[in-house]
């Protein structure tokens, strides 16, 4: 049945878009308040905002998991090869994603206190579970967000190579 598809339902479109746009944000973010210095206004400000925005993408990204797994979607086009890679591509932007969270989430909580989620609501901490919990974390968050936006820079190039090059339907199933 899922091969008579062409397109992504508008819901999964959506959550693709948004969560593309929350992680390239999200990025950005990161990268430049990791720099801020103590004086800056914006120095408990921009990890409150990154925080809040990281859990809410968090929760999308459990949402867009249960949609995927929920509703039918096409097929993945190419060669045997290609679609085998874009398999795994996507297997590896999700395992990226949670490890990114989970690492996020011992940093924040290291110290035993809660994160507010835009005062709406708090995640609990639960304190450090090993030496340097917060440093050890941090390597791993920062260098599995350069290591995503790198995957995920290469999924573009992949979409747009099949759309310019292949002229196939891959990019316009997501639009």
């Amino acid at each position: 049945m899922s091969q008579a598809i062409k397109k992504y339902n508008r819901i999964a479109r959506l959550l693709h878009w948004i969560s593309a746009l929350l992680i390239i944000g999200l990025f950005s973010l990161g990268l430049w308040m990791v720099d801020l210095g103590y004086y800056s206004e914006w120095y408990n400000t921009a990890p409150y905002i990154h925080k809040s925005v990281g859990l809410c993408l968090f929760a999308l990204t459990l949402l867009r998991l249960v949609w995927k797994l929920l509703t039918v979607h096409p097929k993945i086009e190419g060669e045997k090869w290609e679609i085998q890679a874009a398999k795994i591509a996507h297997f590896t932007l999700y395992l990226l994603l949670f490890t990114i969270f989970i690492a996020g989430y011992l940093i924040s909580t290291a110290d035993g206190r809660a994160i507010a989620v835009f005062n709406w609501f708090s995640v609990p901490g639960f304190g450090s579970f090993i030496e340097n919990q917060e440093d050890i974390a941090g390597i791993v968050h920062y260098y599995l967000a350069f290591t995503l936006i790198g995957l995920a820079a290469l999924h573009a190039l992949a979409a747009l190579k099949h759309h310019f090059i292949n002229k196939d339907n891959t990019l316009k199933k997501m639009l």
